[in-house]
């Protein structure tokens, strides 16, 4: 591969196994399916119960209003809790509800398996490949990061 290959190649491949995976993952699971930016806030606000919506948009890279709508489909599931900030009334605090931690956790669980069962499917040099290459994907999450434009990182007031 040409290097002036490699940034085509791999912005075409990362969302292709993103949805891939998210597709076996959907198979069998009970409705209603939990798209990958909903498993994505899901997440961030398990690991960090209390999480304001501004601060979980800059977490995701994502606008705060698609967030918000983010949060308004997982309340409406049952998956999420919001609560007003007591510090703060114009400001909402994200906790995980027991049925989003329970959904989380066998989402978890599948990913798990599936990347596990189709990562022993690769030979040797392919699995060292893939764990060389984590932390040069790091940077560069890292990097693209780090280019966001100022306005899209401030929180509101």
């Amino acid at each position: 591969m040409a290097a002036g290959d490699l940034p085509d190649e791999l912005a075409g491949l990362l969302p292709r196994i993103q949805r891939l995976a998210r597709r076996r993952l959907w198979s069998g699971l009970p409705p209603p399916r939990l798209r990958g930016a909903h498993a994505e806030l899901l997440r961030l606000v398990a690991a960090g119960p209390g999480i304001r919506v501004s601060a979980a948009a800059h977490d995701l890279c994502l606008a705060a209003n698609s967030v918000s709508t983010l949060v308004n489909h997982l309340v409406a599931q049952g998956l999420l809790r919001r609560e007003t900030d007591p510090g703060d009334g114009r400001a909402a605090l994200l906790y995980p509800t027991p049925a989003g931690v329970a959904r989380l956790r066998d989402w978890r669980a599948r990913r798990d398996v599936l990347f596990r069962e189709h990562v022993a499917k690769l030979d040797a040099a392919d699995r060292a490949a893939l764990t060389a290459a984590l932390p040069s994907l790091r940077r560069l999450a890292e990097s693209l990061r780090e280019e966001e434009p100022l306005r899209e990182r401030e929180e509101t007031p």
